[in-house]
């Protein structure tokens, strides 16, 4: 999934930041507001990781005019204020969850999947779907007890289309997914982890809708 980390302490940027993307997220970072404001007003992001410090503003101003222009994008707030009175304003504003550093990253990403699966409406971790049973919060897949092996990027894929299940996903939403800001976009990359996804899962999981894209029904 994409996430957007609003972080302007940059060593625990890069801490968070290379974290996630060994779990298989794509990762944009903002170190100010400015940066943040631009960033979320143009990409589609499974969640945001927000501090309430920032060089150019407070992280609740932000998340109060998303909130304000009808954004519903799961919000998780990780600051270093631990004030009760800190806690409810950032609720109030519109957070999803509230975060005191230092954190655990596995605490961090494990709550940062289960918000972006309750903002798809999706909220069960188990899914039973053509032979296979799934596990959205652990990455895994089994068929008959046995697990089957997905790279990070795979992973991702077949997460988002869970993530939109019954809805066709296009190439480019798709990469949209996969690719921060920075990534260069391989142009056949999507078509390469969809027909390995399919070799490793076998038929009745990913359909094509030929010119429009992907999705599991």
């Amino acid at each position: 999934m994409r996430l957007l980390l609003v972080e302007d302490t940059l060593d625990l940027a890069e801490a968070v930041a290379g974290f996630l993307r060994g779990e298989g997220h794509a990762v944009d970072h903002a170190p100010d507001l400015a940066t943040a404001d631009a960033a979320w007003a143009v990409a589609d992001y499974a969640c945001v990781i927000l501090d309430l410090g920032l060089p150019g503003g407070s992280g609740l101003e932000l998340l109060r005019a998303r909130r304000a222009a009808g954004d519903r994008t799961p919000v998780l707030i990780a600051t270093a204020r631990d004030q009760i009175s800190d806690r409810i304003a950032g609720l109030d504003a519109g957070a999803d969850d509230y975060v005191v550093k230092p954190f655990d990253l596995q605490e961090l990403a494990a709550r940062i999947r289960a918000h972006a699966r309750r903002g798809q409406g999706q909220p069960a971790n188990r899914i039973a779907l053509a032979g296979l049973e799934i596990d959205r919060a652990a990455a895994k897949v089994w068929r008959d007890g046995a697990e089957l092996r997905l790279t990070s990027r795979e992973w991702s894929v077949l997460d988002a289309l869970l993530g939109q299940r019954g809805r066709i996903m296009s190439r480019p939403a798709l990469e949209e997914t996969l690719y921060a800001f920075d990534d260069t976009i391989e142009g056949n990359a999507v078509e390469v982890y969809i027909s390995r996804l399919r070799q490793k899962l076998g038929p009745g999981v990913i359909e094509t809708r030929r010119g429009l894209g992907y999705l599991v029904p």
